[in-house]
């Protein structure tokens, strides 16, 4: 096989090679990649998650509070009164209170979830915070570290800085030693004469 049968074999592969990619393009359209992708229809509903959120805080937040207590227990009580005490024909719920016991339990089986995942999103927010406290405390000990070597690099430079009191003293000891020389020195010019 020579070089040049190599050399159009390779061009025959290429070619093939293209063509193939080139099919496969027709086969499956494009994808462009600056249009945001048509939104995909789903059979189930949508919702907002923070919304949902926000709404079962509330009701948590209500849950949680004595107006509540009150009203339900108002209300459990006018439901057992009603049903004792109202003509036969206009009682909902006899004796064993089988739809009470049924609309509690629907009550409670929202309410639990609906307090966790209120709770989930409070730990969320507290991680958040706990999270951002860290970092400011961080910073703040960097900052308290700067500013103490700065502080120390403040002292030895003040160490070798002259102070007033430092050149005060200095000066008395000069003109201590001038006034001991002065009768030295009148003396010397003395003998001099």
């Amino acid at each position: 096989m020579g070089a040049e049968e190599r050399d159009g074999g390779r061009e025959r592969s290429r070619a093939n090679g293209a063509s193939a990619l080139r099919r496969g393009a027709v086969d499956r359209p494009r994808v462009r990649l600056d249009l945001p992708r048509a939104p995909r229809r789903t059979f189930l509903p949508e919702y907002d998650p923070e919304a949902f959120g926000r709404l079962s805080e509330k009701i948590a937040r209500f849950l949680g509070t004595g107006r509540f207590i009150v009203w339900m227990t108002v209300t459990i009580i006018l439901w057992v009164i009603w049903n004792i005490t109202a003509p036969s024909g206009l009682r909902f719920d006899t004796y064993p209170f089988i739809f009470l016991t049924l609309a509690l339990s629907l009550q409670a089986s929202y309410a639990a979830p609906l307090i966790l995942l209120a709770q989930n999103r409070q730990d969320d927010r507290d991680r958040v915070t706990h999270e951002q406290d860290r970092k400011q405390n961080e910073r703040s000990i960097a900052d308290t570290e700067y500013l103490t070597r700065e502080i120390a690099a403040l002292r030895l430079g003040l160490g070798e800085v002259a102070t007033r009191d430092w050149i005060r003293s200095e000066l008395q000891d000069m003109l201590r030693d001038l006034e001991l020389r002065q009768p030295a020195d009148a003396e010397s010019d003395e003998r001099d004469r």
